[in-house]
């Protein structure tokens, strides 16, 4: 403050100069400028040294698996269609996904889910049960009553076994039945196919229904002669087994020569009618294909009462009221369930999935659907996005996420029955797997040992394309691309 005040006193002494002179002496008085202090210079700011320049890693190659993926959707061949992918390594840790979150449609592939739980909740001893009761006992070579074949939705009983029945009846000395040969199925409920499948896979053999009673996998054989020029009608040669009280009604044309089996059987439950439609190659003298029976339960009992009569057996059709059929005669055990599941994988057949999935709801008395995802979500298996129609994937209705049928692979392959699953999955050059395959869907799901020694899980999943060539050059491409992991 007090400085202030000396340099005002100082400027206010310098504002005037007095000028003095003799005669006509003036006065002037000049107005001084005032003088301002020179600022003080700002300190010297230091320089910042630049930073050190440092190269940029170059960033690591795509993975093979991730340039085949980019390279498929690239591919014109491809436009359109959906791929999913997952691998999961051996620590259960997902390491690759391509639209692994989105849920496909399975196709056989999501026999897994059905052949795995089956494992654990059944055990791989587990073996279906047929009886034959008679509601009478075996009197004086007579059973007055009712033979009656119980079901225990076996889905390997053959005409042989029943063939062996009637034989050691023979031994017996059973003469005759005074009633009639009855079918208890009632171990399965509800219909004998899944609402979601096809009406064109329905009355077909890989779409043979499910019934407590089962047999020949409810199948028959039919063989037609193709006609002399295409378009011309294909003449039907005959059935391999009677099945009663069917109406046939032939449409089958001839194909040209390459076409293949283009006959559509086309039945349905408990039905009379059934048609044959499509066409069969030109050229072929016997060309045969598989349908399904409408009603497994008349197909069994009508078989094994033409047995029983082949061996001098008189059996009677007075239709008695129903009684329970309280005597034992004889069993007949399935193989165990471990060699139905080789079966399944390596044949990939439906109705012998469908029979063991139903089983599994009869077992824990739940849908079999709720018993799959029961038996997973303590393991952390939620099954997101999951819709489960049938037990053996033939129901388009069928949904899937890829990460999920990787998982249930990993879960699976290190459970209780790991070693047993494992094993029964088709086998060759380090992979071990189940397809699915129908008209615009491809999948692969199981396991692969890479060059490195370490196991991996995997999904792949293709649907919607129209090219079948270009999915499995892609298919082969990812399995190689996988075993060099």
């Amino acid at each position: 403050m007090l400085k202030n005040i000396v340099i005002l006193l100082l400027a206010s002494a310098l504002t005037t100069v007095l000028l003095i002179r003799s005669g006509n002496e003036q006065i002037h008085v000049v107005e001084a400028v005032p003088v301002v202090p020179a600022p003080t210079p700002p300190a010297p700011v230091p320089a910042v040294p630049e930073p050190a320049r440092v190269t940029p890693e170059p960033a690591p190659a795509p993975h093979p698996i991730t340039l085949l993926l980019r390279d498929a959707r690239a591919n014109n061949a491809l436009a359109g269609a959906a791929i999913g992918f997952c691998l999961i390594n051996s620590k259960g840790e997902a390491v690759m996904e391509e639209n692994a979150q989105t849920a496909f449609i399975p196709a056989s592939s999501l026999k897994t889910l059905t052949t795995a739980t089956a494992l654990e909740i059944l055990g791989p001893d587990f073996r279906f049960t047929t009886t034959l009761k008679s509601t009478a006992p075996i009197a004086t070579g007579v059973i007055r009553g009712d033979l009656v074949i119980t079901g225990g939705g076996d889905p390997m009983l053959a005409m042989a076994y029943l063939k062996a029945w009637v034989d050691e009846l023979k031994k017996r000395g059973l003469r005759m039945i005074t009633g009639r040969v009855r079918g208890d199925a009632g171990i399965f409920s509800g219909s004998l196919y899944s609402d979601f499948w096809n009406w064109g896979d329905i009355g077909n053999g890989y779409g043979s229904g499910v019934s407590g009673l089962n047999l020949n996998h409810n199948r028959y054989t039919l063989a037609f002669r193709a006609g002399e020029t295409i378009g011309s009608p294909a003449t039907l040669l005959g059935i391999s087994v009677d099945v009663p009280d069917v109406d046939w009604r032939n449409e089958v044309t001839t194909g040209s020569k390459d076409s293949g089996d283009g006959v559509v059987i086309h039945g349905g439950e408990k039905t009379n009618a059934i048609h044959l439609r499509g066409t069969v190659p030109l050229g072929v003298a016997k060309f045969q294909v598989t349908g399904a029976v409408t009603d497994p339960v008349l197909f069994a009992t009508h078989l094994f009462s033409q047995m029983l009569a082949t061996q001098g057996i008189q059996v009677g059709n007075s239709k008695t009221a129903v009684a329970e059929a309280k005597h034992e005669l004889l069993k007949h055990d399935s193989p165990p369930l471990l060699d139905i599941i080789k079966s399944i994988h390596a044949t990939s057949d439906n109705h012998e999935t469908e029979c063991v999935f139903r089983m599994l709801g009869v077992k824990v008395g739940k849908r079999p659907d709720v018993v799959i995802r029961e038996h997973w979500k303590p393991r952390g298996l939620d099954f997101i996005g999951l819709r489960m129609e049938d037990g053996c994937g033939l129901a388009r209705a069928d949904f899937i996420r890829p990460l999920d049928l990787a998982r249930l692979q990993f879960l699976a392959g290190t459970g209780p029955q790991g070693a047993a699953y494992k094993n029964s999955l088709l086998f060759k050059d380090g992979l071990k797997w189940k397809g699915g395959a129908m008209s615009g869907v491809r999948t692969f799901t199981g396991y692969v040992t890479g060059k490195s020694g370490e196991e991996f899980c995997f999904a792949f999943m293709v649907n919607h394309y129209t090219d079948g060539k270009a999915v499995s050059e892609l298919s082969q491409r990812l399995m190689d691309a996988m075993k060099a992991l």
